[in-house]
Parts: C-alpha cells; structure tokens; sequence
C-alpha cells in the first residue's frame, strides 16, 4: 500500500492517516472517471453534429433534385399540352386541306365546262345572227298582218331592232334581249285595253278620233264630237261605221283605258271571227 504525504508551508511533508488516504485516493478515482466520461461526451457530440450536418446535406440535395424533377415534370407536362395543340391544329388543316382541294377540284371540273362553252360560243353567235333576223322579219310581217293599231310606234320599233342588227357595238346577248323585248311587247297588246288619239282618213278627209283597243278582239274609233263611231273588220281590212248605239258603252270604256273610271263592264262591239272550211 502507498503512502500519501502532504507538505506543510515550511515545505515539510506530512505523513497522512489512513483515513484520510482513502477519502483522498476515492477522491483522484471519481476525478478520473469524471474526465473520460466528459471527453467521450464531446466525442459523441461531435458525431452527432457531423451527422445532422450531413443530414441536412442530404436534405438539401434531395431538395434540388426533388426541383429538378419538378421543373423536368412542368416542361414534360407542357410539352404535352403543344403536342396536342399541334395535333389539334395539324388535324384542321388536314380537314382545311381536303374542303380546299374540293373546291379546287370542282373549279377545275368548272373551267373545263367554262372551255367548253366558250369553244361553242363562236358556233352559236354564228347561229343566232340569222335566228334574230328571221324573228326581226317574222315579226315584221306580223305587224302588218294585224290589227292596224299603233302603227307607227310598232313600225318604228321594227326599224330601230333592223338599224340595231347593223351595228357592232352591241354585243349579241343585249340584241336577242332587245328582240325578245319587241315580241313581249306585242304579246301585252293582246291582253290589255288601252285608248289613245289619232289621226284617221274619213271620206277623203283626215280626221283627228280617239281609238279604242281591247286586247285584239276590237278597234274602234269615235271622232271628237261624237257624231260617228266605226271598228276596224279585220276580215276584209276596213273601218265599218257602228251605230250611236254603241256610243255610251265606247265613251266608258275610254274613260276605264284611260284611268279615269274604276273597271266595270262594259258594251263595245267585237269583230266577227272569220270562219272558214276547205275541203
């Protein structure tokens, strides 16, 4: 066993109990088990804070790459979205496309009749020319065949449509128009009533009457004053003289072509149609 000595002020060493030896070797034991225990503490410290910062490093790595992916997902997602888009708009056009060829191809199938046409346009002008002559001459000889009404305003226009043939600034279309317009013209003659004044030879002399028109069924004529009334006898191609009989019904029914009466009956003469067989 050791024997623990303590030196005194004078520097003298002082032998201790035994008591006292064991209080002082209990006491350099608890102090050397105190300070490894303190030491191994810091150590796990230590270690501890070397694995919370290489946990927050780790945190923070899978941070980024958890926004890496995020970002990647948000561009894959639109990149997705214009993919659609442009399939979308690649399928209208596809549509776009096939109504333009359509169209192209019936606008082709068109100008095809259209060359067509105009290859018989020549053959046509060269067909219609004599065809509007015949109906201008047709007509001609219908004027004077008929009743003798208005004959100078139909004569004149007979002449205006022969004058028209002649020139060359009037296109082909706008001349049949105007020859289909004389034949309407002479087709409303025989379906309406009209009354107007005139010049009339009677017994040698001119005199100035009022004819009467119904349709072509009847032209008579009253002289101013009234005192004599006659109709035209298509038959034998004169004026025959009427009876004052006729003179209210002729006076009313001028005033009717006139305007200047409502539509009412009315008591003209008609002429005779001319009825003969051959055998």
């Amino acid at each position: 066993m050791k024997a623990f000595f303590i030196f005194s002020e004078e520097g003298k060493p002082m032998k201790l109990s035994k008591l006292a030896q064991a209080s002082l070797l209990l006491s350099c034991s608890v102090t050397g088990l105190l300070f490894p225990t303190q030491s191994f503490a810091e150590q796990s410290a230590n270690q501890l804070s070397d694995v919370v910062e290489a946990s927050k490093e780790i945190n923070d790595s899978a941070a980024k790459s958890q926004d890496k992916v995020n970002r990647l997902t948000e561009q894959a997602q639109t990149k997705l979205q214009q993919f659609h888009t442009v399939t979308k708009e690649l399928d209208g056009l596809n549509v776009y496309n096939q109504q333009m060829q359509n169209q192209l191809d019936n606008q082709v199938a068109e100008l095809e009749q259209i060359a067509d046409s105009m290859t018989q346009v020549s053959i046509i002008e060269r067909q219609i020319s004599p065809l509007m002559a015949r109906m201008i001459s047709t007509l001609e000889s219908f004027v004077a065949l008929d009743v003798p009404f208005l004959m100078e305003e139909r004569a004149k226009r007979i002449n205006d449509l022969n004058g028209m043939m002649n020139r060359a600034d009037i296109s082909v279309s706008e001349k049949f128009r105007r020859v289909l317009e004389a034949y309407q013209v002479e087709v409303d003659y025989g379906r309406t009533i009209e009354a107007y004044s005139g010049m009339l030879e009677l017994n040698g002399q001119p005199m100035d009457v009022d004819f009467l028109r119904i349709g072509r069924i009847s032209l008579v004529y009253q002289t101013r004053d009234g005192s004599q009334l006659g109709q035209w006898h298509q038959a034998s191609g004169q004026w025959q003289a009427l009876s004052q009989d006729y003179r209210l019904g002729v006076n009313k029914a001028l005033r009717i072509a006139r305007k200047q009466l409502a539509p009412d009956l009315i008591f003209v003469p008609l002429a005779k149609a001319d009825i003969s067989t051959t055998e």
